[in-house]
């Protein structure tokens, strides 16, 4: 079933539960209704307004049935997430498994992430552009563990081109318009993966190739890298075609139908939500060595023929 992404920015509102249902009820109930969604279909439920109030038997019901909710801090961007606790069957095996990954393959892993991420910046790129073909060249010089550094190389080439020369873009977290935008779809997307990583009983904090003893996500920024350009492709829609340069509630709104965006894995299609389990799933493979060779499934754009 296909969870769905609720959010919470236009206006204050309660969140409670009845009868199975979490209930959005505007504090001011004269400039709106209460609106209902029943829980088992909750996927992400970002809360943008500060107002916002939470009921415990809310909060209880949103990580019970395994979504996850996204506070947003005073610059509208994700400053914190709650997670279920896995009560996943294998958790123990699960994590033993996760535990025990060898570095031999951790390094293959992250050399899989890196080349994939790089195609995929690769056709996000006009096909007839220089810079496309240098990267999809690069995908084939990426080593175990990105010895050479390939990733940074090709962000350096990729950020040049991805907007047209005249708009002069710099990729900078703190940067211009619409590094904003970048920077709440991915964090969207990351808290999209925890919640995928804990459902199958795995540890978010222990990465592959990310190891920031103050990041609790470390596995979820892994798997990131390369789902990273599906965002790119958003932001640069809206950014050039939409002419959006805020983050507000109808950009945020845009950014958040990446969860829902059609993706390939291996032979299927479907909503990158649900591509994420599957990606997830293939890295449990990976860990339990039932994967022969060991091998990540990464979700893809099918468009005009390109996939990423």
């Amino acid at each position: 079933m296909i969870k769905r992404t609720i959010e919470i920015s236009q206006q204050p509102a309660h969140l409670t539960v009845k009868l199975d249902q979490l209930v959005i009820q505007p504090h001011d109930e004269d400039t709106g209704r209460a609106a209902s969604i029943p829980c088992e279909d909750l996927g992400v439920v970002l809360v943008d307004h500060p107002q916002t109030t939470y009921s415990h038997a809310a909060l209880a019901q949103i990580v019970e049935h395994e979504a996850v909710l996204i506070v947003c801090g005073r610059d509208h961007l994700p400053a914190g997430i709650l997670l279920p606790l896995s009560d996943h069957t294998q958790v123990v095996w699960r994590l033993h498994d996760q535990l025990s990954a060898s570095k031999p393959l951790h390094k293959q892993l992250w050399r899989q992430i890196v080349q994939s991420k790089i195609r995929a910046q690769a056709l996000n790129l006009t096909q007839d552009l220089p810079e496309c073909g240098r990267l999809l060249a690069m995908v084939r010089e990426v080593r175990s563990d990105d010895a050479g550094n390939m990733e940074a190389q090709a962000a350096r080439l990729y950020w040049s081109s991805w907007l047209p020369p005249e708009i002069k873009f710099r990729r900078d977290p703190d940067g211009a318009p619409p590094n904003h935008m970048l920077n709440y779809g991915y964090a969207v997307v990351r808290a999209a993966i925890a919640r995928a990583l804990v459902a199958a009983g795995l540890l978010p904090v222990l990465g592959i190739h990310h190891c920031n003893r103050s990041n609790a996500f470390c596995l979820a920024d892994d798997l990131l890298e390369p789902l990273r350009p599906i965002v790119d492709r958003r932001v640069r829609e809206l950014f050039l075609m939409h002419g959006r340069q805020e983050l507000n509630q109808a950009t945020k709104a845009g950014l958040l139908e990446v969860l829902t965006q059609e993706v390939r894995t291996a032979e299927q299609t479907g909503p990158l939500l649900v591509a994420l389990q599957r990606m997830v799933a293939s890295l449990v493979r990976c860990y339990d060595g039932s994967a022969t060779p060991p091998a990540l499934i990464i979700p893809r754009v099918m468009e005009d023929g390109r996939s990423c």
